[in-house]
């Protein structure tokens, strides 16, 4: 049996204003609110039927962006004993990793802009410019970073 999952207005604004972040960020609007709502609401470990229903979306909706959710390490699912569901939840230990690998992989897309930016033409100054602008941001971030994980891992441990 479903348990019913009651939220307050204001979970449900976050979930909506998460949805909407998210979807800024490439992700889709279901996508957005499956983790919004696993964020926000009281129980931290739903079911598949307990997210469709809470959030109105189609089953091949919430089917696609659960999916889609897992493959990028965004969520998880566990099982009980004695229950054959599957009840899914914020992967919540793999962030910092995820960051690291963000942060490698635009330091990554930065040496590929430097390497465009020394084969452009000279006929288009702005253009370059602003690559160079961008390669310099990059060039930084990829020295900043690890001074950063330093510091924020002194503050946490």
């Amino acid at each position: 049996m479903e348990r019913n999952i009651n939220l307050r207005d204001n979970q449900r604004e976050l979930i909506e204003k998460f949805g909407v972040f998210m979807d800024r960020s490439g992700m889709s609007p279901a996508e957005g609110r499956v983790l919004g709502l696993l964020a926000v609401a009281d129980v931290t470990e739903l079911t598949f039927d307990e997210i469709h229903e809470t959030l109105g979306l189609s089953k091949g909706a919430v089917s696609n962006a659960l999916n889609r959710l897992q493959n990028l390490n965004r969520i998880e699912y566990i099982t009980k004993p004695g229950d054959r569901k599957r009840y899914f939840r914020l992967e919540l230990k793999s962030w910092e990793k995820m960051a690291r690998d963000k942060f490698k992989a635009s330091s990554e897309i930065g040496n590929i802009y430097l390497e465009i930016l020394e084969q452009r033409t000279s006929s288009t100054p702005e253009f370059n410019e602003g690559l160079a602008r961008l390669v310099s941001f990059m060039n930084f971030m990829r020295r900043e970073l690890p001074m950063l994980f330093a510091k924020w891992e002194r503050e946490n441990s």
